[in-house]
Formats: C-alpha cells, sequence, structure tokens
C-alpha cells in the first residue's frame, strides 16, 4: 500500500547557500512521511513506544535526481515492499509540484526492545497492517 503525503514547502532554512535542499534534510522527510503514514494507518509512533518497541534507522540510501529549491512544493510516496521480519524497509519517491521525480530513497529500520535494546520480530500489532 502506497502513502502520498500532502504538499509539503521547502523553507529557507532546509537549504544550503546554493539554495538547494540539503542533503541531510530528506532523511527528516522520509521520517515525515512514514510517521505520517503509520498514524493514516491507526498505528501512531506513540502506540508503537508504548508497547517497549523502538525502531532505529539502520540503513539509508538516497538517489538525488533533481534538485529541490527553496520555496519548491513537493510531495512523498512512501511505502514497503517487503513484508517486515525483524527490519522494516520503507521505500520513498519525492516529487516535485511538476510531477517530476526528484528524489528515491529507502531507509531500513530494525525493531527493537526498548528495556533490552534487543532485536525482536515484527510485532504482530505492525505486522497486520502489512
Amino acid at each position: 500500500m502506497k502513502y502520498i503525503t500532502g504538499k509539503i514547502k521547502v523553507r529557507y532554512n532546509e537549504t544550503d547557500q546554493m539554495g538547494i535542499v540539503h542533503h541531510s534534510n530528506y532523511l527528516k522527510f522520509f521520517e515525515l512521511a512514514r510517521i505520517e503514514w503509520l498514524e493514516k494507518l491507526n498505528m501512531p509512533y506513540e502506540e508503537i513506544e508504548r508497547n517497549n518497541i523502538i525502531l532505529p534507522v539502520v540503513r539509508c540510501e538516497l538517489k538525488f535526481i533533481k534538485p529541490l529549491v527553496f520555496g519548491d512544493y513537493f510531495s512523498i510516496n512512501v511505502f514497503c515492499s517487503k513484508k517486515p521480519t525483524s527490519t522494516i524497509e520503507f521505500n520513498y519517491e519525492i516529487f516535485n509540484d511538476n510531477n517530476e521525480l526528484t528524489t528515491e530513497g529507502i531507509t531500513t529500520l530494525a525493531f527493537l526492545d526498548s528495556l533490552t535494546r534487543k532485536p525482536l520480530r515484527c510485532p504482530k500489532i505492525l505486522s497486520e497492517l502489512f
């Protein structure tokens, strides 16, 4: 299932001296989309944490195709292409207001017990969503 965020506007503080979105901000955009999607699935991040589960990012990949600049509007498609196991992989596509693909990315998050910091299998409360 794919989720598409609403339009997001590039803010000045997200750009570098060239007026282009700084590469570090893309992971923040991905997190915004991921959390928003989980909320739409009625699984807010707070609920995950109340179940003693944390999801640290263990891998990320970005492919920049076309720059976003100050004032641009964009949306993010987020989806999972694999069934979660002890990790969950999110895929992202960022499109500008002209519907041009600007960025592709992947983040892999691990399921950990928040008390022991030991790996877990994908909890049932999440596996049922996929």
